[in-house]
């Protein structure tokens, strides 16, 4: 039997694909990049391209690694900044600011090599340390490629808080009124509602689910997404769960595939409430979300991108802050490993 011509079979190839987009394509951006790279007849890193799952086949050995602890990351390189974020042989962030009923998202697709690129810096020069600082300085100081701000754990030292940066224990106190995100030496996410699953007994930390030693622990919340299910968000929370303010949030949407989001308020912005952040992070297609602090807090930063102007961002910003912003103790951020010895 005579063979199709090449191209007539990568144009059926490509209609099928296009038929089953819904269903493995995370960002609705990765549609052309697939589609080009089929009419172009390449194939080499497609399969990944296209399913974000198909990247856990590459092992931490196999990936560019950055050391786990306050290291900053590589400098970014300027040349690899385009007009919808970056992107390197290690990273990809696409940026994207969405308006659903008056309120403005702003949202961070990011994809990375290996789980050591997803980072937090703190301000001082130790965990302990009270010292705090803007999104901005933090990001600049780390190298960050996108930055947002964390849970400002200094806030209150005394209180009931399970605290890690860069697989370091600040504190291991379980709390029953408030949520915990835990990020794992894999990347993933783990999160508890009230506290439940983790277990602190003489200094050793049991956690369900998490594999191998906790990198970076949060307590703030809620938890808007657990196990790929959305979380009814208690309405008694603390931080105003049922007014509309300026958020922050974090979601895991696949392995090594995130989403960092800021709902604007305060302005012509409406602001979110808790219930209103957790449906839109499961819009999103996460498999775990997070709430972290919000009001002046709520920062994302792109402190390096060249040309801010045509970019969207302010100084260095990419959202409107929520009046005026608050100093705090530590930001989460995505480096590139790109130049790196086990680099590519």
């Amino acid at each position: 039997m005579t063979k199709l011509p090449v191209k007539i079979a990568l144009t059926v190839l490509c209609l099928a694909l296009v038929l089953a987009m819904p269903f493995v394509v995370s960002s609705p951006a990765m549609l052309g990049d697939a589609m080009w790279a089929i009419l172009e007849g390449e194939d080499s890193g497609l399969v990944s391209l296209l399913i974000p799952a198909a990247r856990a086949e590459v092992t931490t050995e196999e990936a560019p690694a950055l050391p786990v602890d306050f290291t900053p990351g590589p400098a970014p390189d300027p040349a690899c900044f385009n007009e919808n974020g970056y992107e390197d042989d290690s990273i990809r962030v696409q940026m994207e600011t969405r308006e659903e009923d008056g309120v403005v998202y702003r949202i961070a697709w990011v994809e990375i090599a290996s789980p050591t690129q997803l980072r937090t810096g703190i301000a001082g020069d130790k965990v302990t340390s009270k010292k705090t600082g803007t999104v901005l300085t933090l990001a600049e100081r780390y190298n960050a490629v996108v930055a947002m701000n964390g849970d400002y754990f200094v806030d209150n030292p005394t209180k009931t808080s399970f605290e890690y940066r860069m697989g370091q224990k600040v504190r291991a106190k379980t709390n029953r009124l408030k949520d915990i995100l835990i990020i794992d030496q894999n990347g993933d996410f783990h999160t508890f509602v009230k506290s439940q699953g983790i277990t602190v007994e003489k200094n050793e930390v049991t956690a369900e689910g998490v594999e191998g030693p906790i990198i970076n622990a949060f307590t703030f919340g809620p938890a808007l997404v657990q196990k790929g299910q959305l979380l009814t968000c208690d309405k008694d929370y603390g931080y105003n769960p049922n007014g509309r303010e300026p958020r922050s949030a974090i979601g895991q949407l696949d392995k090594l595939s995130y989403v960092m989001v800021i709902a604007e308020g305060r302005g012509e912005s409406a602001g979110v409430t808790h219930q209103e952040l957790a449906d839109f992070m499961y819009s999103l297609g996460c498999i775990e979300a997070f709430n972290l602090d919000g009001g002046g807090t709520a920062c994302m930063a792109l402190p390096f991108h060249p040309d801010q102007d045509a970019f969207g961002a302010n100084n260095g910003y990419y959202n409107e802050l929520g009046g005026k912003e608050r100093p705090q103790s530590d930001i989460i951020y995505f480096a590139t490993a790109a130049g790196t010895e086990s680099g590519k």
